[in-house]
């Protein structure tokens, strides 16, 4: 919970910090850009460790201040053995909507701080016998674009998923995507 705080922070810095930026150039007018996001996952959990295809649709309100939502399936399993009965675990989806501060360094890289909500479904599987589980999750990371031109990028990003079931525990999520504006 305090690591949720932290990040919070962050985003507020990044969001209100921006402003008092654009005060100094000229008053930021109501002008939402909007983005795309296609690229691969990795999920690393105590239990396994996932791989998911991920997209993001997303408009920014200002260079400062923007939401996103995200959509990922699942691609690579955790196949494991216990007892020589062998098992998995299967990453079927996952969905979660933010709140993004953005502070742009130059025209091409900028940093990003978010912080949203989230739910995800796994499926395990042990000697035959599988389980569904459904998690909701707060999610906070922080990570960077770079853009080769007005509309064509990379971002990598880093997000933590706090499960609110005790029994979850925490996933670090590693992205790395291709950013289209629009």
């Amino acid at each position: 919970m305090r690591n949720l705080a932290i990040i919070a922070g962050a985003v507020a810095v990044v969001a209100f910090g921006g402003s008092a930026v654009a005060q100094t150039a000229s008053a930021t007018q109501w002008n939402p850009t909007y983005y795309g996001t296609l690229g691969y996952s990795q999920l690393d959990h105590s239990d396994g460790d996932l791989g998911a295809v991920t997209g993001r649709l997303g408009a920014k309100f200002n260079p400062y201040v923007g939401v996103e939502g995200e959509v990922s399936f699942g691609v690579k399993d955790d196949d494991f053995s216990i007892a020589g009965v062998d098992g998995s675990i299967k990453h079927e989806y996952d969905a979660a909507a933010y709140v993004v501060g953005t502070l742009p360094v130059t025209d091409q890289f900028e940093l990003f701080a978010r912080g949203g909500y989230g739910t995800s479904k796994i499926k395990g599987e042990l000697g035959g016998i599988s389980r569904e589980v459904d998690g909701a999750s707060w999610n906070y990371g922080a990570g960077a674009n770079f853009f080769f031109d007005a509309q064509n990028g990379v971002r990598g990003d880093w997000t933590r998923r706090d499960f609110t079931d005790s029994d979850a525990g925490e996933v670090d999520v590693y992205s790395v995507s291709y950013v289209r504006r629009f």
